[in-house]
């Protein structure tokens, strides 16, 4: 046993951090390894092939990659909560949006005469409400290191206030749900008031650079492609590491019963408390990291129909296994983008009845779907093999 003991210890050691901590996660080391690479190819590609190249990746497609491994680190913060710790959020859209107005406003002090309105202190919205001072709330948003802070600390400090208030009363639940949505209902009818000083319906706009860069340049877009990609590597890793502890295991059982936790002597609202700031601030760095790509931040995405929009890439791509909720915001944005597209008016259907199947026939998203398949069970393997035999009558008959 002592001999056993030993040679375990000594192959973790071997392993280093990193590895143990992805030992066991197959789908996450395969998630992991190609993330680095498209993070490598996609600028690599973009930058250096001629446009005519067949191995050129324009700048609109890098971009929208982009916008989507903001949505995959959104996904996976609130499978962190929802997955882990079965606290359905409906508000997390609200976290994002908050990071995304701090770097919408460092972004907005950036542009300075250059505006329509050539003020070098107030942004152009302001100069057209006959606003005669900056904000004291926009102060130090001229510089990265403060926005920055804002970034994490704006959507930590709501969360922390909010969970405090909520997880402290016992509010579980669908009771929860609801005023999670509630709260980004209200930020919404916030944000869209002009005399809020965030630019109303018009929101942020008409970004020129980031850290003295071009925001439109070429470089500029592959270094935040490049950024998102790492961010979103980060976040798995924190949250694997998260769920991997022993803390994990506690968030596990305050999901499975909470009852049962409390009565164990777990104050089972410091966890749940911990794990929602560690969440809204996942959400806000996303919000960051999407804002200057796409070029706009208003209270559209405040609305809550994008916070139920989150749950649906987390429950088809797979709750409760992190890789799956970056799988599942991938491809949802990915089939929104063509079929909004392709089938503008039917886009929204076309959601919901994705949803349904994925409830009725994946129950465990994407990842339990593979999972089942591998193993022959579930409805999920029956209906692959009944369509699997289907298909080879129809070959054969032909």
């Amino acid at each position: 046993m002592i001999n056993n003991q030993t040679m375990n210890d000594s192959s973790k050691l071997k392993l280093g951090p990193l590895a143990t901590l992805l030992v066991g996660d197959k789908g996450g080391q395969r998630l992991l390894m190609a993330l680095i690479a498209i993070a490598v190819i996609f600028p690599f590609c973009n930058l250096v092939f001629p446009q005519d190249s067949i191995f050129y990746i324009s700048t609109y497609a890098l971009t929208l990659t982009g916008k989507y491994l903001c949505y995959a680190l959104l996904a996976l913060s609130v499978d962190l909560i929802w997955g882990y710790c079965g606290i359905l959020s409906l508000g997390h859209g609200a976290f994002f949006a908050l990071g995304g107005y701090a770097m919408g406003m460092y972004l907005m002090r950036q542009i300075g005469e250059r505006g329509v309105y050539g003020n070098p202190d107030l942004p152009d919205f302001m100069v057209f409400l006959s606003w005669e001072n900056l904000p004291w709330y926009w102060f130090g948003f001229d510089q990265f290191w403060f926005a920055m802070v804002m970034v994490l600390l704006v959507p930590g400090t709501l969360a922390f206030v909010f969970g405090w208030l909520a997880f402290r009363s016992r509010v579980t639940g669908v009771y929860l749900s609801i005023i999670t949505q509630a709260l980004t209902y209200a930020l919404m009818l916030a944000f869209f008031r002009n005399d809020m000083g965030f630019g109303g319906n018009n929101g942020l706009t008409d970004f020129k650079e980031i850290l003295g860069f071009d925001l439109q340049s070429a470089e500029t877009r592959s270094v935040l492609f490049f950024a998102s990609a790492m961010a979103l590597i980060l976040g798995y890793l924190i949250s694997r590491f998260i769920t991997n502890s022993k803390l994990g295991r506690v968030l596990v059982s305050i999901r499975d019963a909470e009852m049962r936790t409390r009565f164990l002597g777990y104050k089972v609202e410091y966890f749940t408390l911990f794990i929602f700031v560690v969440s809204a601030m996942l959400a806000g760095i996303a919000g960051a990291l999407y804002v200057p790509q796409v070029g706009i931040i208003n209270p559209g995405e405040f609305t809550p129909i994008n916070s139920i929009e989150i749950i649906i890439w987390v429950a088809i791509g797979g709750r409760g296994t992190l890789f799956g909720a970056v799988i599942g915001a991938i491809a949802v944005n990915y089939a929104k983008t063509y079929f909004t597209g392709a089938f503008a008016e039917l886009w929204l259907f076309m959601l919901g009845g994705l949803f349904v199947m994925s409830t009725l026939y994946l129950p465990k998203g994407i990842v339990g779907a593979v999972k089942n398949i591998q193993q022959g069970d579930g409805k999920t393997s029956q209906l692959y093999f009944f369509l699997k035999e289907k298909f080879a009558s129809i070959k054969g008959g032909a």
